[in-house]
């Protein structure tokens, strides 16, 4: 008997299930857009509000869109690296995401109470950068 294989990290899995499931997964239909709740998008949806910091809205793809398949693992919890704070998005930003990694330019720490380029955060426990 040879030497046993050691077990694939989640991180090992995620990479190989991800590689798979862009095998079958359509083009992003970028006209397929909506606010998180899925109401149509408003001008004012990027306002600030002045208690969570955060935007009125955020845009995501429909949930038709999502719907046709995901080219990376659905996930909710990014680090920011310059605090170390830890954020969890909504289920439809998630998709988004996970459906179209580079549909978005940036992303908000609760800790910092901003809006950062994506560059400055990565996936929980892991140190893939959001967007890539």
């Amino acid at each position: 008997m040879g030497p046993k294989e050691p077990k694939p990290t989640k991180r090992e899995i995620d990479a190989v299930l991800a590689q798979l499931e862009k095998l079958d997964v359509p083009p992003v239909d970028y006209s397929q857009r909506c606010l998180t709740d899925g109401s149509p998008i408003t001008s004012d949806h990027k306002e600030i509000d002045p208690i969570t910091k955060q935007q009125k809205d955020y845009i995501v793809l429909t949930a038709d869109e999502r719907a046709k398949g995901f080219v990376r693992p659905v996930r909710d919890t990014y680090t920011h690296k310059k605090c170390n704070s830890d954020t969890t998005m909504g289920r439809a930003i998630a998709e988004t995401y996970a459906r179209e990694p580079k549909f978005y330019s940036g992303t908000f720490c609760c800790s910092c109470q901003q809006h950062f380029p994506l560059d400055e955060f990565v996936w929980k426990g892991t140190e893939e950068i959001l967007g890539t």
